[in-house]
């Protein structure tokens, strides 16, 4: 079964899901804070998921997931009081792989657990047998004939909206300014406008969003850029 650490310095509810992951048949280890998570790493051993709280004392969270991501591809879990969506989208720009405000329910946690780990069997598959293949929760894209599918249904893009989408979907979570969206596809649309990636992104919008108009996808963060979110905003 799969290993779990949860770094959290509310002992109370570390304590909560430690009990209640190992009950789920998970292997699992409670730490405090970096320098306890340090001293773990340093013993060789590394979980299949990492719990990572974001407010702890001394390095917190975000510091703590930048090292970690940097150090691996193990799945990250950020969980937090804070439910923001723009400390939501920096926790998952800094290397988290999902993000889940408290208090919560455990069961959600669980869920979320056993998703992130689906999305990492799904992806070293995906590495192993296509190469030319992006893919995220329902968005799949061949860069070989230039088809896109959203749940399994071929979307017709221009090639501006998919080059764009391309740059995206390769960098999911990840707040990227109109700078580097605009250098991605330059001279594929001649667009002479200073907005003119607002424009590329709200056509995009109308072929991959369900409600162009209240955007679940492709998030604007005023004053900064896009980020694209494959499973969705959360309601």
């Amino acid at each position: 079964m799969s290993s779990i650490w949860v770094i959290d310095d509310d002992e109370a509810l570390r304590d909560l899901l430690l009990r209640y992951l190992g009950e789920q048949g998970y292997t699992v280890r409670g730490l405090s804070d970096g320098a306890s998570l340090d001293q773990a790493l340093m013993e060789g051993l590394r979980p299949d998921v990492f719990l990572l709280d974001l407010m702890l004392p001394g390095e917190d969270g975000l510091s703590i997931a930048r090292r970690l991501r940097a150090g691996g591809s193990t799945p990250i879990i950020m969980l937090s009081a804070r439910g923001e969506d723009l400390d939501r989208i920096i926790g998952l720009e800094v290397g988290a792989d999902d993000y889940l405000p408290k208090p919560f329910n455990p069961r959600e946690l669980l869920a979320r657990i056993r998703a992130v780990l689906r999305r990492m069997t799904s992806s070293e598959d995906t590495a192993k047998t296509a190469v030319n293949q992006l893919e995220h929760a329902a968005f799949r894209m061949d860069l070989d004939v230039h088809q896109f599918w959203l749940n399994g249904v071929d979307i017709a893009l221009t090639e501006g909206e998919f080059q764009l989408l391309r740059v995206f979907m390769q960098q999911p979570r990840r707040l990227l300014s109109r700078d580097v969206l605009l250098d991605a596809v330059r001279g594929l649309e001649h667009m002479p406008f200073d907005r003119s990636m607002d424009v590329r992104v709200t056509r995009l919008r109308r072929k991959i969003e369900p409600d162009p108009a209240h955007p679940r996808y492709l998030l604007t963060i005023r004053g900064e850029g896009y980020v694209f979110m494959p499973e969705g905003r959360a309601a």
